[in-house]
């Protein structure tokens, strides 16, 4: 067997191996689901899954304030990206930008009324997209070991 066909052939068995098998199906069951989240709070509520994550993080606690470097860390997006997302946000009336005390070069932001209001009905929608697709597939047994094998591999992955 020449070169050419021998590395045809490992590649082949290695793009057809069970871990890229198995990390596939997590991507596109994940991707599939934020989607569909993503698909009805457009509808319903006019807000992206991204404006969601925000305003989970801002009405975490009552009058929490964040820092745009902090929603950008937390949300894995650029200092530019989380920018023209807060910009957007805050022309809907969902966020505001207030001044940082003691630092009048940062700006901390946080949900408005109009915002606070806007996630409790995307919170249902989210939930409701959520229990279909993720929960009611599943045997309950089968739901616990998935929520406890994710938790797992989210703390391997933080620990190193």
């Amino acid at each position: 067997m020449n070169t050419v066909n021998r590395d045809s052939y490992e590649a082949a068995r290695a793009a057809g191996s069970r871990l890229v098998h198995d990390f596939g199906l997590l991507i596109k069951a994940a991707t599939r689901l934020e989607q569909r989240i993503d698909t009805a709070l457009r509808k319903e509520c006019e807000i992206s899954h991204t404006m969601f994550e925000v305003l989970i993080r801002l009405c975490r606690r009552p009058d929490e304030q964040v820092s745009q470097r902090r929603l950008a860390d937390d949300l894995t997006l650029t200092s530019s990206g989380v920018t023209r997302l807060v910009d957007r946000m805050e022309g809907a009336g969902l966020v505001r930008r207030v001044p940082a005390p003691g630092d009048r070069r940062s700006v901390l932001v946080e949900s408005t009324d109009h915002g606070r209001t806007v996630f409790l009905r995307a919170a249902a929608v989210h939930a409701q997209v959520v229990e279909r697709y993720f929960v009611a597939p599943l045997d309950p047994d089968d739901y616990g070991r998935l929520t406890g094998s994710l938790g797992e591999i989210d703390k391997a992955l933080r620990d190193t």
